[in-house]
């Protein structure tokens, strides 16, 4: 027992050798700073920040409860952390991959199994000198190592550093679930309270139509009007009310989409207003960093390189089974033929048995392996560079949308501000009657189009700054 104490001591010191190639991480296959972008101009397109001190900071750095002011919304994420059940999926996958990964890490340590037994056999007569028949008893009582490979090549804990490798991605990609969950959230609140904004103004511009409809059809009665002039107000005022249902039906979608998110029905969810400019110019001003960054901020990229690194290990494994492999049996304990005998003097026995397999002939099957293993690792470095790729692409993005939709915005405004005006103006002239009926009705139309539009744009503002914060890492904490 203490050559056997020895030797697996001598194993512990020769398992530091590895055959798996020396990791690298890949050049990143991106750019090393984002797009040159014209800067947004106008007062709704400044994104100048609220909080010097939070634009200096990285969105990772950034907790959602700070990012987001909306106490609704605080709320909402805060239920869907604790309800969705993607993110649960993610989470019991960590703790399958940590399970795996446990019981990879104990065939480095030898199993060592206490055994109690009781044996009892009939020999024959005509088995026995004697002529008699026998029964024989034996009773056994040991400690022993069964079947423990000497990894002197690194076979087992390359195995076991694959295993580690893809618990760490696991956990990677929760956290990668959990920020998308965040920022989806966050869009889904926005884009139900944006149909409901819209929802609002079509339901007041077919209040106000039905009005003038209303007014036209008495006006006709008296001879004050035309039947054009009628149905002319019909149909606008019907349009308005069409597009008022569209509305209230993708506002229930809307809803419909956050519950979902959130993992319950959201009570009150109808409460709440879409962000104001301010608030989005705040949200807008998390610095972009370098690309460089997003390697240690993004945690789908993290996740990717620890599925890369589990594949390099693995071809470790696969190179060790071409050598022999060494495996130790060992047992110490006692025997006797009656059980109150076991621990009597001169009962010892013991048991040692190295065991040398070696690969001859396999059909080819460690070779394919480790071609295999080789193919494994070079997809994982594609998918290590297209995620980062994919990053970089989505805080440029966002970056652009971030250039040019503040003045998207203001100049939206400015279009509503200008159709509201001429609207006013010619219903002057219209009761003055200088300006025909029609001309009032084009205006009311473009009116509600520019009005429409404008929220349309400012949701796309709020979308984006929320996807900017997501695209740089931010929404973990």
């Amino acid at each position: 027992m203490m050559k056997t104490s020895l030797t697996v001591l001598g194993a512990a010191l020769l398992s530091a050798c590895s055959l798996a190639p020396t990791y690298e991480r890949p050049a990143a296959p991106v750019s090393a700073a984002y797009p040159a972008l014209a800067p947004a101009g106008g007062a709704a397109g400044s994104a100048l920040p609220a909080d010097a001190s939070r634009a200096a900071r990285a969105a990772s750095d950034i907790g959602w409860r700070e990012f987001f002011t909306d106490e609704r919304l605080q709320q909402l994420i805060a239920t869907a952390l604790d309800n969705n059940r993607d993110l649960r999926i993610a989470a019991q996958r960590i703790e399958e991959a940590r399970g795996l990964y446990r019981i990879q890490r104990a065939d480095r340590l030898p199993t060592l199994n206490a055994t109690l037994s009781e044996s009892r056999a009939r020999t024959p007569g005509f088995l026995n000198a004697s002529g008699e028949s026998m029964v024989g008893e034996r009773n056994d009582a040991g400690v022993g190592i069964s079947s423990f490979e000497l990894d002197y090549l690194g076979r087992v804990k390359s195995l076991s550093d694959a295993a580690l490798a893809s618990y760490l991605a696991s956990d990677e990609a929760r956290q990668s679930a959990q920020i998308s969950l965040v920022a989806e959230v966050a869009k889904a609140y926005f884009t139900e309270r944006a149909f409901a904004e819209q929802y609002k103004l079509a339901q007041s511009s077919y209040e106000t139509r039905k009005r003038t409809f209303d007014l036209t059809r008495q006006r006709l009665e008296v001879g004050a009007s035309s039947r054009l002039d009628l149905r002319s107000n019909e149909q606008l005022m019907e349009t308005a009310r069409a597009s008022a249902l569209s509305l209230a039906r993708q506002r229930a979608q809307a809803e419909n989409a956050l519950t979902l998110l959130v993992g319950a029905a959201p009570q009150g969810a109808a409460s709440g207003a879409m962000a104001t400019d301010e608030q989005i110019d705040a949200m807008s001003a998390v610095p972009e960093g370098l690309p460089s960054d997003l390697l240690a901020r993004r945690p789908d990229i993290r996740a990717a390189e620890q599925r890369l690194q589990a594949s390099n290990a693995n071809i470790g494994a696969a190179r060790a089974a071409f050598f022999p492999r060494i495996s130790l049996t060992a047992a110490i304990g006692s025997a006797s033929p009656d059980f109150s005998g076991l621990f009597e003097g001169g009962s010892r026995t013991w048991s040692f048995v190295p065991q040398l397999s070696v690969p001859i002939f396999d059909s080819g099957r460690n070779s394919a392996n480790l071609d295999v293993s080789w193919a494994r690792k070079n997809i994982a470095v594609a998918d290590y560079e297209k995620t980062i790729q994919a990053a970089f692409r989505e805080v440029a993005d966002a970056l652009a949308a971030r250039s040019y939709l503040g003045e998207q915005v203001a100049a939206q405004r400015a279009v509503q501000d200008a159709q509201a005006e001429r609207l006013q103006l010619l219903q002057l002239r219209f009761d003055n009657g200088v300006a025909s009926s029609l001309d009032v009705l084009d205006a009311q139309r473009e009116l509600f189009s520019a009005e429409q539009s404008l929220v349309q744009a400012r949701l796309l503002r709020t979308t984006s700054a929320i996807d900017l914060y997501r695209a740089l890492g931010g929404g973990l904490k």
